[in-house]
């Protein structure tokens, strides 16, 4: 999967929970495993003079058009 070439952004794992609103239910509530996935672009940027394709998440990307 892609990873932001300047962040370092990249997927992260973790858990989905299924919350029942029932006090003893919470202990064995079922767990699946689920990926949460940065919005990474490919872009082209103007990089030392030149034009480049590279894998930026959106945040860089905005944050890159300020400077």
């Amino acid at each position: 999967m892609a990873t932001c070439d300047f962040c370092g952004k990249s997927p992260q794992f973790g858990n989905y929970i299924r919350h029942k609103h029932s006090i003893g239910w919470a202990l064995r509530a079922p767990r699946k495993n689920r990926v949460f996935k940065p919005n990474i672009q490919k872009t082209k940027l103007m990089i030392d003079g030149s034009m480049r394709t590279v894998h930026a998440c959106t945040r860089c990307i905005r944050t890159l058009q300020k400077v």
